[in-house]
């Protein structure tokens, strides 16, 4: 490493009062007010260790695409397709417990996301919601609120319900311009 890197390091240390990290993951930094704080590595197979400029990295641009809508839009009945099928291999035979739906409803929300994804409907952001409760006679009313655009943004839903619990799937497609 030149001189000129090395008292431009040096001088940067100096000023943040900070050691330099190892350059390696799990490798704790020590501050000089005494609290510890977790390095994070930015190494490459170019840069020496303990050489992170942070400033000098460059910024990713983007051009513009100028696409104001989506050449696919978004297939609201693959959607409800996909969670029709998933809500009821998985709550079909199913009996209602607390911790089990607890932990149900993100694999639930796991798998639906995954299979939306697979539908491969470009700049779509996808947003999954799983509702499981239990059934004892009661009603229940579940709403949502979301600012979007009504020309690309949609949503697909659909209700399972068993002898002892339901099941409420959501997904939402929000375009991302």
């Amino acid at each position: 490493m030149s001189d000129v890197l090395k008292d431009k390091s040096q001088r940067r240390e100096k000023k943040t009062g900070k050691v330099p990290s190892e350059g390696s993951h799990g490798v704790r930094g020590k501050e000089t007010t005494g609290r510890t704080k977790d390095s994070i590595s930015t190494v490459s197979c170019i840069d020496e260790l303990a050489h992170h400029d942070d400033n000098a990295r460059m910024a990713v641009s983007m051009e513009n695409t100028y696409q104001l809508g989506p050449f696919k839009r978004f297939p609201i009945p693959a959607a409800v397709d996909i969670l029709k099928d998933v809500l009821t291999s998985y709550l079909q035979e199913e009996k209602y417990e607390v911790e089990w739906s607890r932990q149900m409803t993100k694999t639930i929300c796991e798998v639906i996301r995954a299979r939306v994804k697979d539908l491969m409907i470009p700049r779509y952001k996808i947003v999954t919601l799983v509702h499981i409760g239990q059934l004892t006679g009661q009603s229940m009313q579940i709403s949502s609120r979301c600012l979007w655009d009504a020309s690309n943004d949609t949503f697909a839903s659909y209700s399972f319900k068993n002898s002892s619990l339901f099941g409420v799937a959501t997904v939402y497609a929000v375009y991302f311009e």
